[in-house]
């Protein structure tokens, strides 16, 4: 591995998020209160969020600053390494060169503390003591729970039920962090009831986990709810990574041509190509950006843009995303971060805008891809990050059969390390390729509001 991380010191960890809503030739949709329909202001967010967040959430300046104190804690691991995939590029026969972003050496193994720490930091700032949230494969618990004992919070985590049955070892880290990790759907909400006394065996959803985690933290003054993904704010805290990433290939004389991220909510999609978006936008040469999503979970690839809820029971506010319907309840395969009904807003907003191209894989390639990456670079990619590999994987491929030496870069969002028994799975032939019925997601866009 040629790493290029010597070359950034820590000091060289980023001042300020960049906000790519500052650059977008044409504003977002505004978000929409879930009763009456019309825009809604602060205080409509003020029972989940505290203030310093809503005022990120809904900001269009450039650079917001990142307290001294995030920053701090930000610099146990970071800046995270860039790496030149030399043995992948050769066993891949391409002429590209392939470099990648790797998140997985933060304290939990994903990029999902660069959130969980500004979001457990301004929770505290504001006097508040609990924080409830959901998660879907375990890195976005892992890494609240992480944050939320560094800044003296308690953590309330709604683990989607098959996610919390294939991954017990990150329900273990969630518990070594004193957060509390509950099955959704649960007994311990009036959402979660209502859901199993429809379906009993329901193996949940992340917009089900969700509802459940917005409703205990509505209940209580001081409580709060964070979101892992999705929101402005959680993809503004996620561009510390595009930003380094600019800064070490420019150390080595690099650009990309093509950035590649995988997709769940978009939030690290979002780290890796906003900062090079936002430089494009401004100077008039943007990359290709590609967005990797599953094929059992399509939400780019066959979801509308509509505005929708984010979570099962609606409680949340209606944003316009791209979405396969409130309802919809993916099938339980592994790659369990990615299993969200919708996009991000922002993201959703690249799309319709023509700023990126979105591609779906099967399960199977998936993984087939991610060994290869392994056998070749010694890291093992988790199951969410996967889709990059291969995303990247074909990008190289193309590259080869076109005779083009161009730059590829990609965002290695974790590892897979408690992820095993979705590789010993696949090894053992017990894997299988799901492909969601149109008819189905038919029915769940069927549920969309009528405004």
């Amino acid at each position: 591995m040629d790493s290029v991380k010597t070359l950034l010191p820590d000091s060289a960890l980023p001042t300020h998020w960049y906000n790519l809503a500052a650059d977008f030739p044409e504003p977002l949709d505004p978000v929409l209160h879930p009763g009456t329909h019309e825009p809604v202001g602060p205080e409509d967010l003020a029972p989940l969020f505290p203030p310093a967040l809503i005022e990120q959430e809904v900001s269009t300046e450039r650079w917001i600053p990142i307290p001294d104190e995030v920053r701090q804690v930000l610099l146990q691991w970071r800046c995270t390494p860039l790496y030149r995939a030399r043995r992948w590029e050769e066993a891949l026969g391409t002429p590209a060169r392939i470099y990648y972003k790797y998140e997985g050496v933060s304290p939990s193994g994903s990029h999902k503390p660069n959130t969980a720490v500004p979001q457990a930091f301004y929770n505290r700032e504001a006097g508040i003591r609990k924080i409830t949230t959901e998660t879907g494969a375990g890195q976005w618990g892992s890494s609240l729970a992480l944050a939320c004992r560094m800044f003296g919070l308690e953590c309330l985590v709604y683990m989607v039920r098959v996610s919390f049955e294939q991954k017990p070892y990150r329900r273990a880290f969630m518990e070594t962090f004193d957060a509390t990790c509950i099955p959704s759907p649960s007994e311990s909400t009036e959402a979660g009831r209502a859901i199993l006394a429809e379906d009993p065996e329901c193996r949940g959803s992340l917009g089900i986990a969700i509802s459940e985690a917005v409703e205990v933290a509505a209940q209580s003054a001081d409580t709060s709810y964070c979101l892992g993904s999705v929101l402005n704010h959680v993809l503004l805290h996620q561009t510390v990574i595009g930003q380094e990433a600019r800064e070490q290939l420019e150390a080595v004389g690099e650009s990309p041509d093509v950035i590649v991220g995988c997709t769940g909510g978009g939030s690290n999609f979002a780290g890796i190509a906003f900062p090079f978006l936002g430089e494009g936008l401004r100077d008039g040469r943007l990359p290709r950006v590609v967005a990797v999503e599953p094929a059992a979970c399509p939400t780019l690839t066959k979801g509308p843009l509509a505005y929708d809820y984010g979570d099962t029971a609606h409680l949340t506010p209606l944003v316009k995303m791209n979405t396969l319907g409130s309802s919809f309840v993916p099938p339980g395969f592994h790659s369990g971060g990615l299993r969200y009904h919708g996009m991000a807003p922002m993201v959703s907003h690249c799309r319709k805008l023509g700023l990126l191209e979105a591609r779906s894989f099967h399960q199977l390639e998936t993984f087939a891809a991610g060994v290869g990456f392994a056998q070749a670079e010694g890291i093992l990619p988790a199951p969410e990050a996967n889709h990059a590999v291969i995303g990247a994987q074909r990008e190289a491929e193309r590259c080869r059969e076109e005779g083009r030496a161009d730059t590829i870069l990609f965002n290695l969002c974790g590892h897979g390390n408690f992820d095993m028994q979705a590789y010993s799975d696949y090894h053992a032939g017990k894997l299988h390729d799901y492909d969601y019925p149109n008819e189905e997601i038919a029915m769940a866009l069927a549920g969309l509001p009528s405004l």
